[in-house]
Order: C-alpha cells, then structure tokens, then sequence
C-alpha cells in the first residue's frame, strides 16, 4: 500500500516562494509518475504540474515559468517549487501517484493514490 504525505504549505505574501514536498512510502516510487493538483474553496479540482519516471514534466498553462515540479528519487519525494505566488493559487495542494502516460497527467481519475493535501494561501 502506497502512502503519500504533504509538507510545505502555509501562508504567504503574493510574490513570496514555497516549496512542497510529497514523500511516498514503499519501495515503488520509481515506477510512478507523479502529479500536482490542488483545489480552491468552491471550485472543482486543478491539475497543476507532472513529473514523468524519467523526470519529464508538464505544467498547467498558468503556472508555466513560476512553478517547477521535481523528484528525488533516491529519497522517495517529489516537489513543487513555487515562485511568485499569486493569490489565485490559493488551495489545497495535493500529491498523485500515477502508473497512466503523461498525456493523461491531468485527469485525476487516472491517479492510485492521493495525500491528504497541504494548504498553500497567498494574501494579497
């Protein structure tokens, strides 16, 4: 059973960085690809950002440039860098784990297993 955990969150100035780390538990990570989603107070869930096993990655368009996803897999953990936070990207983030092709990245039904999300707010 695959167990992933969410750090980094918090609340933060528009402009200010965080970085999110998603640790996953077992011997697997390798062999998953890894997502990014988050999801706003109302709104329906929004994939952000993809790491594929090789490390190729694919973004949502309004993150492009400020948002950078990675993996260590030697420590079993993916990130999210995130620059110039807006207060649109206010959300719970959540971590995925994906055995589904990088052109399903972004339909969350194609994800085994979920975090239990960590809160990112930006003020204004």
């Amino acid at each position: 059973q695959v167990q992933l955990v969410e750090s980094g969150g918090g609340l933060v100035q528009a402009g200010d960085s965080l970085r999110l780390s998603c640790a996953h538990s077992g011997r697997t990570f390798s062999t998953y690809a890894m997502g990014w989603f988050r999801q706003a107070p109302g709104k329906e869930r929004e994939y952000v950002a993809g790491i594929t096993r090789n490390g190729m990655t694919i973004y949502t368009g309004s993150v492009k440039g400020r948002f950078t996803i990675s993996r260590d897999n030697a420590n079993n953990t993916v990130y999210l860098q995130m620059n110039g936070l807006k207060p649109e990207d206010t959300a719970v983030y959540y971590c995925a784990a994906t055995i589904s092709p990088a052109a399903q990245f972004s339909d969350y039904t194609k994800y085994d297993y979920w975090g239990q999300g960590t809160q990112v707010t930006v003020s204004s």
